[in-house]
């Protein structure tokens, strides 16, 4: 059966799951790279930059499980990139190249429409403007029986988890403190919402915590 998952969130100790001041330069915004350094130096994310070598164990094994095996994912506007307001060209197609490692279909959610882009792989961005729940229509369609990733950013995590479309959360809590940004939990009672952490385990990098209900 079908899950809606978040997987391989990364957050700070304070709770930030990205930093402020988003821009070309800076894609989780200020110090929001630090938040990562779990996944850098995976094996899997080697593969990512078409290089050899990386760790192996069990923050590589998070890492794929993060990103293998789905069958769609939908991401707020920000994870496609920093541009705001009117699509005013077709230039910008994502910060990932020619190549994103979703090879997927990827559900952008957005105030303003734009054609669908196939780019290698079997990514192909479409673009919401309906919602959420529109979103999540089309992406179970997509899907078949895989399991669908909500990829982020923050607001798009919390709205999913408000509306109560979220089966499973794995959280990468790295060990920096941000500050200030993009909270993940004010306002969200996740027991409440009926999550129990289901596993979890530390390394030198980060603490992975999955949470079912």
């Amino acid at each position: 059966m079908t899950k809606v998952r978040v997987a391989g969130f990364s957050i700070s100790i304070d709770g930030f799951g990205a930093g402020i001041e988003q821009s070309l330069q800076q894609p989780l915004g200020k110090d929001g790279a630090e938040l990562m350094q779990w996944m850098f130096p995976t094996r899997f994310f080697y593969a990512m930059q078409g290089k050899e070598g990386g760790t192996t164990g069990v923050d590589d094994q998070f890492a794929h499980r993060a990103m293998d095996g789905f069958g769609a994912f939908i991401l707020g506007r920000n994870m496609f990139g920093p541009v705001r307001g009117e699509w005013t060209d077709d230039q910008w197609r994502g910060w990932w190249g020619d190549n994103p490692p979703y090879h997927a279909p990827t559900f952008i959610l957005t105030h303003h429409p734009r054609a669908s882009i196939e780019m290698e792989g079997g990514t192909v961005f479409h673009f919401v403007t309906e919602g959420i729940e529109v979103a999540m229509h089309r992406a179970r369609q997509a899907a078949g029986e895989k399991d669908i990733k909500i990829g982020g950013g923050v607001d798009t995590v919390r709205q999913y988890l408000r509306a109560g479309l979220v089966d499973e959360i794995h959280y990468a809590v790295s060990p920096v403190v941000l500050g200030r940004g993009e909270a993940m939990f004010t306002g969200i009672d996740l027991r409440a919402m009926g999550y129990l952490v289901s596993e979890h385990v530390a390394t030198d990098l980060a603490t992975h915590i999955v949470l079912s209900r």
